[in-house]
């Protein structure tokens, strides 16, 4: 992965693996979960963009590195140690993208290219998705002889609010080209070409970093708490979450200008 500074405030991470194809494996799990766990942490970070480098965003799981996994696997007699290294190695993955959706700072993916397999489960783990018209889509993993568990499943049907188009993608690894997948939700915009997307992106990135960092994180924040419970429940833990933040220096700097007009001043690294 390359990570760099695209504007004040805004991180870019680039998938960029040797062949072009962005193919993901243990090593790139692991540098995704390491990349965002200290963006998630460094206070000059307010906003990120995934991209990639290459002719796709990612075709899929790295089968060279699969089939290296598979033949350890197999030097393995016990049942039980297998099951525990098959169990590792899917905890890798969920970890790197669990990551990316509990990562304090909005993350946008822009994709290009084939996003197929594990590249699902990281675009759905983010907050925004925008695409280029040469973009698809899909969830291959039955087609392997598996259910996807990197994440598409359990994040995927809430991102498109249609079941049964997402149950269509999962259990049929149909392919969905960027029409589609703006008809159906699963990307904000769709772009003609990966340069335009890119400039798009970055300057949403930007727009975000420009905003109170307390008020952007903690509506994220809140989104993702209320994803999983009640209506209440959501409620009452935004309420908490506001006694706080209206006392911020972020509030008073913020309400000065939504009332005067005036230009607002920066705030503080948070």
């Amino acid at each position: 992965i390359k990570v760099h500074s695209e504007r004040p405030f805004v991180f870019r991470l680039d998938l960029d693996c040797e062949h072009g194809g962005n193919t993901m494996s243990e090593c790139l799990f692991t540098s995704i979960y390491e990349c965002i766990t200290r963006l998630s942490k460094n206070n000059e970070c307010r906003s990120i963009v995934i991209s990639s480098l290459g002719k796709d965003f990612s075709s899929g799981v790295d089968l060279e590195n699969l089939g290296q996994f598979n033949t350890d696997l197999a030097s393995i007699e016990d049942i039980s140690r297998r099951g525990r290294a098959i169990d590792g190695r899917v905890s890798l993955i969920q970890k790197a993208f669990s990551a990316i959706e509990q990562c304090p700072k909005p993350v946008i993916a822009a994709i290009h290219g084939a996003c197929v397999g594990p590249g699902m489960g990281l675009i759905s783990a983010c907050d925004m998705r925008y695409c280029s018209m040469d973009a698809w889509f899909q969830v291959k993993d039955i087609e392997l002889g598996m259910a996807a568990d990197s994440g598409t499943l359990q994040r995927l049907p809430k991102i498109v609010g249609n079941a049964s188009f997402a149950r269509e993608m999962c259990y049929t690894a149909r392919r969905v080209d960027a029409e589609e997948a703006l008809k159906f939700g699963l990307v904000n915009r769709v772009f003609d070409n990966r340069s335009q997307m890119l400039t798009f992106a970055i300057d949403k990135a930007e727009l975000m970093a420009h905003l109170s960092p307390v008020a952007v994180q903690n509506t994220k924040k809140s989104i993702i708490y209320s994803q999983s419970r009640s209506t209440q429940e959501g409620l009452d833990h935004i309420r908490e979450i506001n006694g706080l933040a209206r006392q911020s220096e972020d509030f008073h700097i913020s309400m000065g200008p939504a009332v005067t007009g005036a230009e607002r001043t920066n705030y503080a690294r948070y």
